[in-house]
């Protein structure tokens, strides 16, 4: 299957191609919110030995992204570079899920580690070349926007399955644990399906093909990113970004039991508006995007959540309605958050592709990936410190202590958004400068560029 128009996929390639992000996302809020409990409690490991071990998990997860980009940028197939991993990661992430909520044996911290370890393996293999290969369907600055709006769509589309199929389990007299495996069999079942259709349907990359690829060397695949000013600049503004989405992430249930006073039941629906306002915003953001340019677009999305997260302060116990609103303000820039940076990304790869022959797409998104995990591990532990450090005690909270818990949850991420619009505000790659580069990778692919066009250096060539 080909692209229909000038770097325009088919809809039907765009679905397949969106389809398995469903079930990659499915497990995620299940792993972090029922999977320690279960452990922990249930199965008797006990908190210290459970949180030692998925942080030691955590560990190895973070070296594996860097190797399966480098590894998937070098494959070569007839089913291009990235399916093969794809297909073959979804195999050993499924074995490592099914191991962790139908444990075969009596699960102890071995076992754990064990299981946990192969789910994160196989999950690198999957989503650094999934992330990747978005890059590579199109060249077009708008295309690649719409192609990762769809994507991440998918996502939270997922994500609020997982988090009903629970509710609805223990609805009809189940227990967490059969919960957390009825999420493990949608998400295979789903992720089998959704596979074989982006197999089928969705094309190999077809812009890179005359590239080749460069020998495993880790000393060249660092300097490469830190030579590139423009992935550096835009990867600070998401990491900073992350950082403020990540803190109000890890307060957000002491914000609602102990600032707004909300019971189980509302905490659940503000969770359900934060989503499903995301997914809805998706296609605002991809209008915006074509209007005033991609980083524009995400800054437009960053001021709203600034304007949203300052009026929290001003809420006070039981005031559900003004919270909902800032659910579905900061849910609607989450939209952006999540699809507008990765399609920045891929512009930011192209410059890369510019001053290199070699393709290196996978790892440009497997340091993405990295740098994604660590703003959020970051944010985390800083959030819990920081609000603990100030005087809020969950086990007797007062009133300074909730007032330290509102300005860390709400004011800390609204600076730090400022920060990250500073950065991307002027982002350099708009869309004339990448319509400029990906002219002459055309040109450069087909042989036709001029002797002076090729000896001019890439910075100069663009005005990057």
């Amino acid at each position: 299957m080909t692209p229909s128009g000038p770097g325009r996929l088919r809809t039907g390639g765009l679905l397949a191609y969106a389809a398995p992000a469903f079930a990659f996302a499915m497990p995620t809020l299940p792993i972090y919110i029922y999977l320690p409990a279960l452990y922990a409690d249930k199965l008797g490991l006990g908190l210290a030995l459970t949180g030692a071990v998925m942080l030691a998990a955590r560990c190895f997860d973070a070296v594996t992204d860097p190797v399966a980009g480098l590894l998937s940028d070098r494959t070569r197939s007839r089913y291009g570079a990235r399916k093969p991993w794809i297909l073959g990661g979804s195999v050993v992430a499924a074995i490592g899920l099914m191991m962790l909520v139908f444990p075969f044996t009596e699960p102890g911290a071995f076992y754990l580690l064990t299981a946990l370890v192969v789910l994160y393996s196989g999950w690198s293999a999957v989503m650094v070349p999934y992330t990747a290969w978005a890059a590579e369907l199109s060249e077009d600055y708008d295309e690649r926007s719409r192609i990762t709006a769809w994507r991440e769509a998918a996502g939270l589309v997922g994500i609020l399955a997982a988090a009903l199929i629970p509710v609805a389990v223990l609805a009809q007299g189940g227990d967490e644990a059969g919960g957390l495996q009825a999420v493990a069999l949608v998400a295979v079942a789903t992720g089998a399906v959704g596979l074989v259709a982006m197999a089928r349907m969705t094309p190999n990359a077809t812009s890179v093909i005359a590239e080749r690829s460069a020998g495993f060397d880790v000393k060249r695949s660092v300097a490469l990113l830190r030579q590139n000013k423009p992935f550096l600049r835009l990867a600070t503004g998401w990491f900073v970004n992350g950082l403020a989405n990540g803190i109000p992430a890890a307060l957000f249930l002491l914000y609602l039991e102990y600032a707004l006073a909300a019971d189980g039941t509302t905490r659940g629906l503000f969770i359900l508006v934060y989503f499903l306002c995301a997914v809805a915003a998706m296609p605002i953001w991809t209008r915006l995007s074509s209007a005033y340019g991609k980083h524009r677009a995400w800054c437009f999305a960053m001021i709203l959540a600034c304007a949203a997260f300052v009026c929290v302060p001003w809420i006070g116990p039981g005031g559900f309605v003004a919270f909902f609103i800032v659910c579905a303000i900061t849910g609607a820039a989450l939209g952006a958050d999540l699809s507008l940076p990765p399609a920045l990304q891929a512009d930011v790869v192209d410059f890369h592709r510019l001053r290199s022959p070699t393709r290196d797409t996978g790892l440009f998104f497997a340091a993405w990936n990295l740098i994604t995990k660590i703003a959020l591990a970051v944010a985390a532990g800083a959030a819990l410190v920081g609000v603990d450090l100030l005087g809020f005690d969950p086990k007797a909270p007062d009133d300074d202590g909730r007032l330290a818990l509102v300005i860390v949850y709400a004011l800390v991420p609204v600076a730090l958004k400022l920060g990250a619009i500073a950065l991307i505000w002027g982002f350099p790659i708009d869309r004339r400068r990448q319509a400029l580069i990906a002219r002459r990778l055309r040109s450069e692919r087909s042989g036709q560029a001029r002797a002076s066009e090729a000896q001019e250096p890439a910075e100069r060539a663009v005005g990057v």
